[in-house]
């Protein structure tokens, strides 16, 4: 499995995944509107709740800038509406259990975790510009802080 990484000006690849009600979520269905996707590896874990926390929390900024979030992991859509229900979580969690939107993104491979290596998911956040390319890509970013660190970035 190659890594390959998307970089800003690439085109985000498009993809059809079904989220935590098993109804179907396109991205080229968010055409004309910048879209910030985040890849993360387990629902309900306590990094990955604290990161998916943030972003409920500012989602309403985000909205306001014109941004949409979308999560993507290899959950269930089943545990997807569990995580989504259990923490009020207010933007669509996808599933990705074949890992192939993982993968097109980089965001899936080798990666270290407590100084062993394994292969899984890597955290990764990108934004996805109304044209449909790739404005940022951000690899093995940390779980607490990260979306503050972002909003920074993208001056909301």
């Amino acid at each position: 499995m190659p890594d390959q990484r998307l970089a800003p000006g690439d085109p985000a690849p498009d993809f059809t995944l079904p989220d935590a009600d098993g109804n179907e979520v396109s991205l080229s269905s968010f055409h004309g509107r910048r879209v910030i996707i985040y890849f993360y590896p387990a629902a309900m874990t306590p990094g990955c709740t604290t990161q998916a926390c943030d972003f409920r929390d500012s989602l309403a900024s985000l909205a306001a800038a014109g941004f949409a979030v979308l999560g993507i992991s290899p959950d269930s859509p089943a545990k997807l509406a569990k995580f989504r229900d259990r923490d009020g979580l207010n933007f669509p969690l996808l599933s990705d259990p074949e890992h192939e939107v993982l993968e097109a993104y980089g965001a899936y491979g080798e990666k270290m975790l407590y100084g062993r290596r394994s292969v899984g998911v890597i955290r990764s956040t990108f934004v996805v510009g109304p044209d449909g390319r790739i404005e940022q890509a951000q690899y093995a970013v940390k779980a607490t802080g990260h979306v503050a660190r972002l909003r920074k970035e993208l001056g909301v």
